[in-house]
């Protein structure tokens, strides 16, 4: 067996656990890290909510903008606070794969708005009439 120094590719866990690490700072969560995402997840879905069942904004786009807007700032949440995304672990990998995120979350929203929006007004418009003579 020979007594050459560890190479990054066979780094063990001990050493990597214990702070010895060369390079690979992966984020540990604490009980309060894990709380206030908690706490963040529990306050991004009950805004939402309680916007949509109370109707307390007069405009529907105004509410759809809110609870999107809402719902990508819990995405952010979810991935800092649960899966410990930061700029200095992995040699910023993590921060990448936010930015990414983030890019196929604003295109799959706006997506959904535009096909939503499309539908809605290329949809053939109906009368009360026109309603009481459908099969």
């Amino acid at each position: 067996m020979s007594s050459q120094p560890h190479s990054l590719a066979h780094e063990d866990a001990h050493e990597a656990h214990h702070g010895h690490s060369h390079g690979h700072e992966a984020g540990h969560g604490s009980l309060r890290s894990y709380m206030v995402g908690f706490a963040l997840s529990v306050v991004l879905t009950a805004i939402p909510f309680a916007l949509v069942m109370s109707g307390a904004l007069d405009s529907k786009m105004a509410t759809a903008v809110v609870v999107m807007g809402l719902g990508a700032i819990q995405i952010v949440v979810h991935m800092i606070f649960f899966l410990h995304m930061n700029p200095r672990s992995e040699g910023g990998w993590t921060m990448m794969a936010l930015i990414f995120t983030l890019i196929i979350v604003g295109i799959a929203l706006a997506g959904s708005l535009w096909v939503m929006h499309h539908l809605n007004v290329n949809m053939m418009p109906m009368t009360h009439e026109m309603m009481k003579n459908m099969p």
